[in-house]
């Protein structure tokens, strides 16, 4: 199995993976059978630009195509989009045939990448903040994640967790850019530099639960990145660290 996309409720996860497939790409080229661009924009945003709402677990295959020194990469990924009650224990009571089918997915995938929300003390400030979660939801939120990847993900060989929405974020967005930019040419960071640097400026909270979450299976790697949709640089900074070592 290739790699699992999911996240947290109202996170991006469909405005990423649009972006994704946005042909103006850097390093990932990203395609769907079937699909363009324009059609999944059709299909999968409102008219006011935003997503729409999802019902039920749609399981959506993207094959990413990443362009490393090594030559062009292959990265089958199953995006799991689903409702956001999915990890709530009275939802997988309810709909226990579509929760096992999550689950063995997730348990016979070598990587899965994890979208996140920013939280509230983080943000820009006179930014409208009802619609995030406060720094303590967003730890205790965190801490069920790190359960689920230490019980539910033992072929996991990459674990990537990514903090979206970076634009709104209180920092210096195009610094931060340059600073975590992938160049082929190794002139930059390492992918264990940039893991260190985005957990101590922004997972700090967090930092015990992820090396617990390192230490859960054998073999296991955990990544973190901060990404946005303005900044295609960061969007595609995750992907290319897993075609590195998942790809065909």
């Amino acid at each position: 199995m290739g790699v699992v996309y999911i996240g947290d409720r109202a996170v991006g996860k469909t405005h990423l993976a649009l972006e994704l497939v946005n042909p103006q790409g850097q390093y990932v080229q990203v395609s769907m059978v079937g699909q363009t661009y324009k059609n999944l924009k059709a299909n999968l945003l409102n008219s006011d630009g935003t997503a729409k709402q999802t019902q039920n677990i749609q399981y959506r295959p993207l094959n990413l195509q990443v362009r490393l020194p090594s030559g062009l990469k292959e990265v089958p990924v199953d995006w799991i989009d689903s409702p956001g009650e999915i990890f709530r224990r009275s939802w997988q009571w309810e709909h226990p045939e579509e929760w096992d089918s999550f689950q063995e997915i997730v348990r016979q995938s070598e990587g899965v990448l994890l979208i996140l929300p920013p939280y509230r003390e983080i943000l820009w400030p006179n930014l409208e903040i009802t619609n995030f979660v406060t720094q303590e939801q967003w730890c205790n939120g965190f801490e069920s994640w790190a359960r689920f990847f230490c019980d539910d993900c033992p072929k996991a060989k990459h674990i990537v967790i990514c903090l979206n929405k970076a634009d709104l974020i209180n920092c210096n967005l195009s610094e931060e850019s340059e600073r975590l930019a992938y160049r082929p040419d190794g002139s930059s960071m390492n992918w264990l530099q940039r893991h260190n640097y985005v957990v101590n400026s922004y997972f700090r909270l967090v930092k015990s639960k992820i090396a617990l979450i390192n230490r859960s299976w054998p073999g296991l790697s955990v990544r973190c990145f901060i990404t946005s949709i303005y900044d295609r640089s960061l969007l595609e900074l995750p992907w290319i660290y897993l075609a590195s070592y998942l790809a065909n």
